[in-house]
């Protein structure tokens, strides 16, 4: 692997990025799931802190789990792209749907798992709302909040691996669960270094493009004269997630481009040296 391959993947992926039935695609995707956390930012609106966090994590799970299925979608169809196939949007999706609808249940352990974090965290809350004994449990298990919230935000780049690393073995290899693991355990063991420098390289576009929309938005919220009261302030949050996510689509569309890319390079790659290793 070379740095030719690599500028050879980047320019493919992104020349596939700007389709207008993909992002058309990705766009309803990110609309449902935008829908989704402003809804729960709205629960979370003059709420308690507890509450705050199983609303501002929980959205971001259920999310994961919708745009997992979206990738394979995505992926398959760039597939078809790359060789030069007719593409039927329909046809795609119809030999597509149970594999969708499968890898849809990946982030169902993920949530399980938060939602018994965020007990956790609430029986640390009752603890230290005990009278007069409320404060000694407070100091002295001061390291649990710590660990459970670093224990949600873990889980997080959890989702965002399976995003990268799972999507594209289930859109090329289909859902079969051991092929999945012995595909992402060799790859990960072979060369970690490669991988994580792809991660970087997918997330880029995506972080920059955030970063701008995020510095809009908050600068646009800074001029709501009309936002004091909680409805105005999730109205406003629907309407700005509206352009928010079509100016993000493009990026999502990369990312999953060079997610099938990184995966059939490495897969090249992991042949290679079991070969050098034969010989």
């Amino acid at each position: 692997m070379t740095l030719s391959d690599i500028q050879f993947i980047f320019n493919r992926a992104f020349s596939k990025s700007f389709h207008m039935k993909k992002l058309l695609l990705v766009f309803v995707a990110l609309a449902l799931c935008g829908v989704l956390v402003v809804f729960f930012r709205g629960l979370a609106v003059n709420a308690g802190h507890w509450l705050i966090l199983s609303l501002s994590f929980l959205p971001i799970f259920l999310c994961s789990g919708f745009l997992l299925s979206t990738g394979i979608l995505l992926i398959r169809i760039y597939h078809d792209e790359i060789k030069n196939k007719p593409i039927k949007y329909g046809d795609i999706f119809a030999k597509s749907w149970e594999v969708i609808l499968g890898s849809s249940y990946f982030s169902v352990p993920i949530i399980l798992v938060y939602l018994l974090i965020w007990m956790l965290l609430g029986i640390f809350f009752l603890l230290r709302d005990i009278p007069s004994f409320g404060q000694f449990f407070a100091v002295i298990l001061a390291f649990a909040p710590f660990l459970i919230n670093l224990s949600s935000l873990l889980l997080c780049l959890l989702n965002f691996a399976l995003l990268f690393f799972v999507a594209p073995v289930i859109a090329l290899k289909g859902f079969n669960k051991i092929q999945i693991s012995k595909s992402l355990v060799s790859r990960l063991e072979n060369d970690p270094f490669s991988n994580l420098f792809f991660v970087l390289i997918s997330v880029l576009p995506l972080f920059l493009v955030v970063l701008i929309l995020s510095i809009a938005a908050f600068l646009t919220g800074t001029i709501c004269y009309a936002c004091e009261q909680p409805i105005y302030t999730v109205l406003q949050w629907f309407v700005i997630m509206i352009p928010f996510t079509a100016l993000l689509s493009p990026a999502i569309v990369f990312f999953f481009n060079f997610a099938a890319e990184a995966h059939v390079l490495m897969q090249k790659e992991l042949k290679q040296s079991e070969l050098k290793k034969i010989k």
